[in-house]
């Protein structure tokens, strides 16, 4: 993609099963998947037709809409309040719109620096996405990513389907006994090293960025700052402790007396980790 405005125009590409089509002009630009540009854009919408200002700046209302909450029933959850929840004739979807934390981020919370398309923070979560769902990670499945422009800054969103019946590790874990805990250590350890053996860093691996489904399967999400890195044991390792900091935190929620303790948990984690790390062949299977 090329990093200066443009004329409008679409164009589309395949990841997996599923196409995903551009559209952009002088404002911003936004991918969605082709189920989406049909529900925003009309289901006999053509590519061509796509390319038109009205469709483009219909797709871009639709995206800011949601982000400003003025789009169906909206519910906010999580971190600093930038990611929402909400039904459509999608399905349920997952709005994550880009803020910033910090002391800068008590006078901007929303814009960021522009220094070209391929370096907005929602197109890199996007793209990491796509690779991920290549590689059969459980990562949530992008619907649509997009910026607009203001001045020197932007503003960014990315639109994601919900994992059905889930809830962040910190919460899940209070509901099982000690065996059931170091269990589920153990196949998150697998998980962990499914990821970084295809050199996946992931930015903030917590305890809320582990999520469980009603079937018991592990998820990972919040690629913000994420990339794919040549496999090293220092950022490896790092990870690791990024999760035991963050396990060590929230142990108050979970960590009651029939359950696993942190350290037991952690252990239990490391144990599994490294031994998939040294033999991918010898785990039990995807998790």
């Amino acid at each position: 993609m090329t990093e200066s405005r443009r004329p409008q125009h679409a164009d589309s590409t395949i990841v997996g099963q599923t196409t995903f089509v551009r559209l952009a002009d002088a404002h911003g630009a936004m991918c969605f998947d082709t189920a989406a540009m049909r529900s925003i854009l009309g289901e006999s919408c053509t590519l061509a037709q796509a390319q038109s200002s009205a469709c483009t700046s219909r797709a871009r209302a639709l995206l800011e809409g949601v982000a400003e909450q003025r789009f169906e029933t909206v519910t906010q959850r999580g971190g600093r309040g930038a990611v929402r929840f909400f039904d459509s004739a999608l399905g349920s979807l997952v709005l994550r719109s880009y803020r910033r934390g910090g002391l800068i981020g008590r006078w901007v919370r929303r814009h960021y620096l522009w220094i070209g398309e391929s370096r907005t923070r929602c197109f890199r979560e996007f793209h990491l996405l796509q690779q991920l769902a290549a590689l059969d990670l459980p990562v949530p499945e992008v619907v649509a990513a997009g910026y607009v422009r203001k001045g020197l800054g932007y503003r960014a969103e990315l639109l994601m389907r919900a994992i059905p019946d889930s809830r962040p590790l910190a919460q899940h874990l209070a509901a099982l006994d000690s065996a059931q805990g170091l269990s589920l250590a153990a196949k998150l350890g697998q998980l962990i090293a499914r990821f970084h053996r295809h050199g996946i860093y992931h930015a903030d691996l917590n305890a809320f960025n582990v999520m469980v489904d009603g079937e018991g399967k592990l998820w990972l999400i919040d690629f913000d700052r994420g990339e794919r890195r040549t496999p090293r044991s220092a950022w490896q390792q790092a990870n690791l402790q990024r999760l035991h900091r963050s396990l060590l935190k929230t142990a108050p929620q979970w960590a009651t007396a029939g359950g696993a303790t942190v350290e037991a948990f952690f252990a239990a984690l490391v144990q599994a980790y490294q031994r998939s790390m040294a033999d991918p062949a010898g785990g039990s299977g995807p998790v």
